[in-house]
C-alpha cells in the first residue's frame, strides 16, 4: 500500500504539474508544445474539491489559477524543477501532468536572429528529468504519478517509462495518426501501476478522467 493511500483526502498534500514549458532560443523565439494543462488543472482542482491540499506547478497556459489552489507559475524545464522540488517538502505524492520540454537549446542568443545574417546553428541539449531526480531520493520520495504521450507501442513505452523512472503509476495515451495530441476535452487513457495492474478509460471528459486518476490514487478499484 502506498503512502498516500493510508490517508484520507484531507490529510493528504498533493503536487500537480500541468502545461507545456518554453525553452528560449532568443528573445521572441522558444520551443514547445501544445499542452493546454486542462488535464492537469482538472486533476489539482478535483485533488483540492476532495479536501487535499493541492500545489499546482504550471507551465505557461491560458488557464486562470484555480481558486483556492496554491498556484506556482514557471517557464522553463529548469524552472519547473526548482518550482517542484520546493513544493515537495511533506507531499504525499507527485503528480507530473507537465508536458516537458526534452531539449533547450545550448546557447540561446540574448539577440533576435534575423533573416540574412546567414542560417542559425541550433543546437540542443537534454533538460533535467524531473521524475526521475524525484524518485532517486533516499529519503522523503512521494508516491510518483508520470504521463506518456506516445505515437506508437502504447503499453510497452508506458510500463519501460514506468520501470525506468521508478514510478507508482503512469497515465498514458496515444496520438492517432491526423489527430491533435492534445485540446480535446474528451480523451482516451491507460492507467498502469507498478504492480502490472491496468485500467482503460475511454471517451471521458477530463474533468472525470481526473476523478478516475484520483480514485486510483487513494486506492480504489476503478
Amino acid at each position: 500500500m502506498s503512502m498516500i493511500a493510508r490517508k484520507t483526502a484531507k490529510t493528504a498534500s498533493i503536487v500537480v504539474t500541468a502545461g507545456p514549458t518554453r525553452e528560449k532560443i532568443d528573445p521572441v523565439r522558444f520551443i514547445s508544445n501544445y499542452s493546454t494543462g486542462t488535464f492537469g488543472y482538472e486533476i489539482a482542482k478535483e485533488a483540492a474539491r476532495r479536501g487535499c491540499r493541492v500545489t499546482l506547478v504550471s507551465g505557461p497556459t491560458c488557464l486562470e489559477n484555480p481558486p483556492g489552489i496554491r498556484t506556482v507559475r514557471v517557464e522553463s524545464a529548469r524552472e519547473m524543477k526548482a518550482a517542484v522540488e520546493r513544493s515537495l517538502k511533506g507531499a504525499d505524492c507527485l503528480i507530473m501532468a507537465a508536458a516537458v520540454s526534452d531539449w533547450r537549446a545550448a546557447r540561446p542568443s540574448a539577440k533576435k536572429l534575423k533573416r540574412g545574417s546567414g542560417r542559425p546553428s541550433l543546437e540542443l541539449v537534454e533538460n533535467p528529468d524531473i521524475l526521475a531526480a524525484v524518485a532517486a531520493r533516499k529519503r522523503g520520495r512521494p508516491q510518483l504519478v508520470g504521463f506518456a504521450l506516445e505515437t506508437e507501442a502504447l503499453e510497452k513505452n508506458a510500463m519501460e517509462k514506468l520501470r525506468k523512472k521508478g514510478l507508482d503509476m503512469i497515465i498514458a495515451n496515444a496520438i492517432k495518426k491526423g489527430s491533435a495530441p492534445f485540446g480535446d476535452n474528451n480523451i482516451n487513457i491507460m492507467i498502469f501501476d507498478r504492480y502490472g495492474r491496468r485500467a482503460r478509460v475511454h471517451g471521458a471528459t477530463k474533468r472525470q478522467a481526473a476523478k478516475i486518476v484520483l480514485d486510483k490514487v487513494f486506492g480504489f478499484n476503478i
